[in-house]
């Protein structure tokens, strides 16, 4: 089998070390930088460890932006736009990504989801490489097909389809129809009132899709579920949010990829290049990240460098 392409969601780390670690180290211009120390940690000890052959670094760069905000301008209207020091943080892990010889990738018009679903689709699946998410984002579970896993690396144990199913109570192939029944209160999209969960799980186990609930009619009386009698009139009430909502909750295949060539099956810009050791010792002294980052960076890269 091909090496696997490793796609990484890199807000869900920077906001973890950003929010869980203390400001203990600042950069030359008088910025903390707690963020881009746990990051470059994670990104390190990742590369180390898995050596991965092909891999690819989505950032969100179009909050407020994105083409689901012109669908329903409510969407993420709950999130805070950086405010300076995050911001310096942000586009600090965006400059390091690329000293370590990763590639990184952003959209004013898609989110970092939406990148690394179109690169799961077009730089993995259709050429039969093993796709392994690295999120803890439960929307990103929809892109787990048949060989993928998703793993919340340093945190958690890789899933696949199975272990989605038992946490979720749906495929990853359902879980835009599940997320437009339910809502989203994390991303501000509204769901049926009335059906949670266990509801929307057993919805769509009978029916298998939302195409097909939303055609069932009174059919949707005979879901084995509590209060399945009133399920009908509140599932043809709720029809255009219902449609609506499935348009936020899908993960687009078809986001803007800069230079990316996704039409051979090399993927030459997902492969991982060396590591600019230079580059990345004049970074962690700009951030001020001490001697201690500096000197495992340099034996980690020395390892690194002497396996490939």
């Amino acid at each position: 089998m091909s090496s696997p392409l490793y796609l990484i969601d890199a807000s869900i780390y920077i906001f973890r070390y950003y929010f869980g670690l203390p400001e203990n180290w600042r950069s030359q211009e008088g910025y903390p930088t707690q963020a881009v120390y746990g990051y470059l940690k994670f990104l390190l000890s990742l590369i180390e460890k898995e050596s991965p052959e092909y891999i690819a670094v989505a950032f969100d760069e179009s909050l407020g932006n994105c083409f689901r905000n012109q669908i329903y301008p409510a969407y993420k209207e709950n999130r805070v736009l950086p405010d300076e020091a995050l911001a310096f943080q942000l586009n600090a892990c965006v400059e390091v990504t690329g000293i370590l010889g990763v590639i990184g990738l952003a959209s004013d018009t898609h989110e970092a989801d939406d990148i690394i679903g179109t690169l799961a689709k077009r730089g993995g699946q259709m050429n039969g490489r093993q796709v392994i998410v690295v999120s803890r984002d439960k929307d990103l579970m929809q892109l787990v097909g048949a060989n993928d896993l998703i793993w919340d690396y340093g945190q958690a144990e890789p899933q696949d389809r199975m272990a989605i199913m038992g946490r979720m109570g749906v495929w990853p192939e359902q879980l835009a129809d599940y997320l437009a029944l339910v809502g989203d209160s994390i991303d501000n999209i509204p769901g049926v009132p009335g059906v949670g969960a266990k509801t929307a799980a057993a919805l769509l186990k009978y029916f298998g899709s939302l195409r097909a609930l939303l055609q069932a009619g009174e059919l949707i009386a005979e879901v084995p579920v509590r209060g399945a009698k009133n399920l009908p009139a509140k599932i043809d009430a709720y029809r255009e949010q219902i449609l609506m909502a499935r348009k936020l909750t899908k993960i687009a295949e078809d986001a803007p990829l800069g230079n990316v060539d996704m039409n051979t099956e090399a993927n030459i810009e997902l492969k991982r290049q060396p590591i600019a050791l230079d580059a990345l010792t004049d970074f962690c002294q700009r951030m001020g990240l001490g001697e201690h980052l500096l000197s495992k960076v340099e034996r980690l890269v020395d390892g690194v460098e002497s396996a490939q």
